[in-house]
């Protein structure tokens, strides 16, 4: 049996592609900046251009939508904002909605003041109530500006797809402006703008196998625009300022380019590796929960509790075990705390949830031994569960 380690943990970052690698190295030799008129500068802008069309075709939207940022978080900052502009006139938004299931990065509102957020409840299946969604904006005051609803696509934790779709009729029917949080969904799903018919989506490079420090808000159109959070030069269209990151933007284009490819294909190898999983976890301990078992979900995500098992417990245990694997969201600086994510679903919090999730890299193997490390964890909480 292998000694080296596994990871499992592809939801909290993806492993660096070959690709993305490449396009960063390749990145370093670009001597000029992008927005100078030289030939060198040209070549930046050009490799830039490139990757815009990548993460692009990635979400189904055109190149000139999308606006790189340092991450998805300064992206959700940027959009979450009261303050827009259509062309030069301001445009007023008077409140955010905010699923209660979504990453902090969106659940904290952005630079909506607390007065103007609202939770989204969501259903013990941890889907989005959209009855619940319809009353929140029916009781909307319009008089105070356009309302601004967020809802990811695929929860981080469980990895249950929205009802995007189906929220978006609501949000315009009440004249409002949706933004989706496509983290998890971006490289695991069909995205895309118009299918959602959402106006603005959330990408990452690092959960789909590019660098870290990069990211993009892609808008549907241009016309509405949030002000800018990152003012200064006007780079990226006057949307955010700051000599572009080129190293991390070719990783994320080239990475964006994998993950569209073979997407099916791909999918379905996960989807075997999962249900491999979780068939060998029920066998070694009935007593599992599995959360959203019975709901969609995207492919490559199991989370789970272990009755008797507290998170933190279990997240060590494995790691001793040579796995690695999240207890809830990596978001917190390394914190293990209590679920939002199973509290908005009725559960209760305080053992918290473990978190598989597969990549383009993990195997069988991988998977046979972690079924046989959750055996083994389960059965210590067995014995100790006897001697107390």
């Amino acid at each position: 049996m292998s000694t080296d380690r596994i990871y499992l943990d592809w939801n909290a970052t993806a492993k660096l592609l070959p690709e993305a690698r490449a396009a960063v190295l390749e990145a370093m030799d670009l001597a000029g900046n992008p927005s100078s008129v030289h030939r060198e500068g040209r070549a930046a802008r050009a490799a830039i251009d490139k990757a815009r069309r990548q993460v692009g075709e990635l979400v189904g939207a055109a190149a000139e939508h999308v606006v790189f940022t340092s991450g998805a978080t300064e992206a959700a900052n940027a959009v979450l904002t009261p303050d827009f502009r259509m062309g030069r006139s301001p445009v007023r938004l008077g409140g955010l909605y905010v699923s209660a299931i979504e990453h902090p990065a969106v659940h904290e509102g952005g630079r909506f003041p607390a007065e103007m957020r609202h939770e989204i409840p969501v259903s013990a299946d941890g889907v989005v109530r959209l009855d619940a969604l319809e009353q929140l904006l029916a009781g909307h005051k319009t008089e105070a500006g356009l309302p601004m609803v967020a809802i990811m696509l695929v929860n981080s934790e469980t990895g249950i797809v929205q009802p995007v779709a189906e929220a978006a009729k609501i949000v315009h029917a009440h004249g409002g402006l949706l933004v989706v949080d496509a983290v998890q969904a971006a490289g695991r799903i069909p995205v895309s703008p118009e299918a959602l018919d959402a106006d603005f989506l959330i990408v990452s490079s690092h959960k789909i196998g590019g660098p870290k420090g990069v990211g993009a808000l892609v808008s549907r159109g241009e016309t509405l625009m949030p002000a800018p959070l990152v003012r200064g030069g006007g780079h990226e269209k006057g949307h955010r300022s700051g000599t572009e990151n080129i190293a991390g933007i070719m990783g994320f284009g080239a990475a964006a380019a994998f993950a569209a490819e073979g997407l099916g294909e791909r999918n379905a190898r996960i989807a075997a590796l999962r249900e491999r999983l979780e068939t060998g976890m029920r066998k070694a301990a009935p007593d599992v929960v599995i959360y959203g078992e019975n709901t969609e979900r995207v492919a490559n995500t199991c989370a789970f509790t272990l009755p008797g098992l507290k998170a933190e417990t279990g997240q060590i245990a494995f790691d001793l075990e040579g796995i690695a694997l999240s207890a809830g969201s990596a978001c917190s600086s390394g914190k293990v705390g209590e679920s939002h994510v199973l509290k908005a679903m009725g559960r209760d919090p305080r053992l918290g949830a473990l978190r598989i999730s597969l990549g383009w890299s993990t195997t069988q193997e991988d998977i046979d031994r972690a079924i046989d490390a959750f055996a083994k964890i389960a059965g210590r909480r067995k014995l100790s569960d006897a001697a107390a």
